[in-house]
């Protein structure tokens, strides 16, 4: 399984405190079925815990997930900040999806290159 994060998720979960070992765990999760909220077109909302807050007090993600090969991390949110999203920008997650799952092997390993994407290493 490949994670990734774009550039925008990158700098929101550092400044927000959210480590990539929580990523990993979430992703994890998914694989075994706890999914979190399917919004369709291969992109989830997934709860993640924040250092020293919890799932609770922590922050939702939005994936892009095709079953156990590729997870992109491209949106979140603070629950304090934001409910949800709205339809457009679903719609809009929706086609970027389409696009980040069509990319193949070596455009994937161009766009870490590039620093279009940022690859979360799966041993830590």
């Amino acid at each position: 399984m490949r994670i990734f994060k774009n550039k925008a998720f990158d700098k929101w979960a550092s400044k927000e405190g959210l480590s990539d070992d929580a990523l990993r765990e979430a992703t994890e999760q998914i694989e075994h079925g706890l999914i979190g909220v399917a919004l369709g077109g291969n992109v989830f909302k997934k709860r993640v815990g924040l250092t020293g807050r919890g799932k609770r007090g922590g922050a939702r993600t939005l994936l892009v997930y095709r079953g156990k090969r590729r997870a992109f991390f491209v949106y979140g949110f603070s629950k304090n900040v934001k409910s949800n999203i709205k339809r457009e920008e679903l719609k809009a997650l929706k086609v970027y999806a389409i696009l980040l799952l069509g990319y193949n092997e070596e455009e994937l390993d161009k766009a870490v290159r590039d620093n279009i994407l940022v690859e979360i290493n799966s041993d830590g």
